[in-house]
C-alpha cells in the first residue's frame, strides 16, 4: 500500500509540516517493510502443521495396529489353550481375526503360537501401516497362559 503524501489538514505551519512528513516518511517505510510477511510465516507454518498433523495420524494407525495384534493373541491363546486345543487351532484363530481386522492398519504379521505340557505362549509381530514417508514402527504382542484342563470333583473327606 503506497501511500502518497499527508492529509490536507496536517499541513500548517512549517515547523509542524516537518514533524508530520516525517511521521509520513516512517509510517510509509514501515507499511513497504511488512510486505510478504504474511507469506513468509505462511511457507513456515504450513509444512510444520502438517507434518505435526501426519505425526499424530502415525501415531494413532500405530496404536491401533498394536492393539489389533493384541487381540489376535488373545484370540489365539484362548482357542490354543483348551484342554483339545492345539497350534493349528490357535493359529487359525489368530490369522481369522487377523484377516478380518488388520487388512489396513497391521502390515505383514508374523503368527508364533507355541504349547508346551502346561503353558502356550503367542507372538504376533509386524509394521504398522506407514502415513509419514520412511517412518516403519515396530509392532508386537505377546500373551502366555496355562492349558484349561479338566480337573473332576473329589468326594469331600468325611469328619
Amino acid at each position: 500500500m503506497m501511500l502518497a503524501s499527508p492529509p490536507a489538514a496536517l499541513r500548517t505551519g512549517t515547523q509542524s509540516r516537518d514533524r508530520v512528513r516525517q511521521l509520513w516518511t516512517r509510517l510509509r517505510q514501515a507499511a513497504r517493510g511488512d510486505r510478504g510477511e504474511v507469506t513468509v510465516e505462511l511457507v513456515i507454518a504450513t509444512p510444520l502443521l502438517l507434518l505435526t498433523l501426519l505425526t499424530i495420524i502415525q501415531l494413532a494407525v500405530w496404536s491401533h495396529a498394536t492393539h489389533v495384534a493384541q487381540a489376535a493373541a488373545s484370540e489365539a491363546l484362548a482357542a490354543a489353550r483348551t484342554q483339545d486345543g492345539t497350534t493349528g487351532t490357535g493359529l487359525a484363530a489368530a490369522r481369522g481375526l487377523l484377516d478380518d481386522l488388520a487388512d489396513g492398519p497391521l502390515r505383514d504379521p508374523v503368527l508364533d503360537v507355541s504349547r508346551g505340557a502346561q503353558m502356550v505362549s503367542v507372538s504376533i509381530r509386524g509394521e504398522a501401516a506407514g502415513v509419514l514417508p520412511g517412518v516403519h514402527l515396530p509392532v508386537h504382542a505377546e500373551v502366555s497362559g496355562a492349558i484349561e484342563r479338566f480337573v473332576p470333583d473329589l468326594p469331600a473327606a468325611a469328619p
